[in-house]
């Protein structure tokens, strides 16, 4: 069955930088888009960054627009993010998801999530 595996999380300084992935496992990568997607301690789970089957389309969330790069590698079955200039408010445990729904925030598989704490 499907299963996905993030990993790359951790405890960072405010502005460091840190990379996440995503492994993919149990089918053909390339048949889903990607996503990633975030839940704070209190919070509701929100969009951070998506990208289609093949990489040529790329969506964001306004907060991390400009400072979190998504890609994926479909040789790996591999997706990434890319987060840079970290802030705070980025601590969450994010989530990948595959073939996520950008206006419901569903999506087919989830993984477990992967902590990223920014201390500032």
């Amino acid at each position: 069955q499907v299963q996905l595996a993030e990993s790359g999380g951790g405890l960072v300084r405010a502005g460091d930088s840190l990379r996440l992935s995503c492994e993919f496992s149990g089918g053909t990568f390339d048949d889903y888009s990607v996503g990633w997607f975030r839940q704070a301690p209190g919070k509701d789970r929100e969009f951070v960054a998506a990208i289609d089957w093949n990489g040529e389309n790329q969506f964001y969330a306004d907060s991390v627009k400009g400072r979190f790069t998504i890609s994926r590698d479909n040789a790996k079955n591999t997706g990434t993010l890319q987060m840079t200039d970290l802030k705070s408010e980025d601590t969450a445990v994010y989530i990948c998801a595959l073939n996520p729904v950008l206006a419901s925030g569903q999506a087919d598989y989830w993984g477990q999530g992967t902590q990223v704490t920014v201390s500032s």
